[in-house]
């Protein structure tokens, strides 16, 4: 038996097209359980989804009081019976034999936890929402999360979206820490490897995820990645990657160097320097042959929305711990 778990809150544009997309798996439907745990949705996703539960037994809608995305996960966890799980997102859209080869791979790779590569589309047909999918799977927004920029081969890596876990895994280690509203899959794979477990990337599995529609709304959410990686950091008793560090260390360059500017030409002419060196960057990056100069333009802001918004989460979320103030966010999804 394998049972999908799916936090969802207010999916109205999406949640279809992911419904559609587990319905077209070659996974026996006779061994399957869909679980959406809604933290309350205010618009149509639940008749969506009720409507769906009226021709598809194994689908079922599940109530998340606490409105959070572990919470939802620890939900569907302790209702569900199969001696499988995997986490689905409802941004996304999975292949047909999504869950197949998952849990293929699960059970002959002795890993703890499998998953496949985001190739991550624009929500729209604009030129900003094609920069900030863009920026989302360049090695110069996301460093080394192979996940998100791809790979060529099978590899054991740090995390993996979406993952697909043996039951026992969970009563080994524990459930989700609910006190992470974001992160929530950084620091339970940490605590796979941790543990001794391994976590395995197939690149040959590729989930199309649908980016966020605006850059505030992409800024809100890498801030908040930051906000709580000290958090993991903490709770792990070790940094899970080199790579986060980048961010903040960028941040806080940019805040010094402009601050000592102005007392120093020296560091006027590195600070401008380092500025324009990045720019050059995110054109450098954010260009190809299928790009047009009007998507190009906007690197330079989804570039610097991502690695700024990061990196000032990232000091929010230190100076709260160590002021031992509670890390929280107004945040459903």
């Amino acid at each position: 038996m394998l049972s999908v778990i799916c936090p969802i809150y207010n999916e109205e544009s999406r949640i279809e097209e992911c419904i559609l997309s587990i319905l077209a798996q070659d996974y026996p439907k006779e061994d399957l359980e869909v679980l959406f745990v809604d933290g309350q949705s205010s618009d149509r996703t639940r008749d969506i989804i009720a409507n769906y539960m009226l021709n598809y037994s194994f689908i079922k809608l599940l109530d998340n009081p606490k409105r959070i995305a572990p919470a939802a996960l620890n939900i569907g966890i302790r209702a569900s019976s199969g001696d499988i799980i995997m986490r689905l997102d409802a941004h996304a859209k999975y292949p047909a034999n999504y869950f197949s080869l998952l849990v293929s791979k699960l059970k002959e790779s002795g890993a703890d936890n499998v998953g496949g590569v985001c190739r991550t589309l624009p929500a729209k047909d604009t030129s900003v929402c094609r920069a900030i999918a863009h920026a989302m799977s360049s090695p110069f927004g996301m460093g080394n999360s192979y996940f998100r920029i791809g790979s060529d081969h099978e590899m054991w890596v740090d995390t993996v979206p979406f993952g697909c876990f043996k039951r026992e895994i969970f009563d080994k280690i524990g459930l989700f820490d609910e006190e992470l509203v974001r992160n929530q899959d950084d620091e339970f794979n940490g605590r796979i490897i941790k543990n001794g477990g391994r976590i395995l990337l197939l690149p040959e599995v590729v989930v199309d995820y649908f980016a966020r529609d605006s850059l505030t709304k992409t800024a809100k959410m890498f801030f908040q990645y930051g906000l709580f990686k000290p958090l993991v950091n903490h709770k792990l008793q070790k940094p899970t990657t080199l790579r986060q560090f980048i961010p903040p260390l960028f941040f806080a360059g940019l805040i010094a160097g402009g601050l000592l500017s102005v007392f120093s030409k020296t560091i006027l002419w590195i600070f401008v320097s380092v500025i324009v060196l990045y720019v050059l960057c995110c054109f450098a990056f954010g260009r190809n042959r299928e790009r047009v100069w009007p998507d190009v333009l906007w690197m330079p802001f989804t570039f610097s929305a991502i690695h700024l918004s990061y990196g000032c989460g990232y000091w929010v979320g230190i100076l709260k711990m160590i002021s031992h103030r509670k890390i929280s966010v107004q945040s459903n999804h």
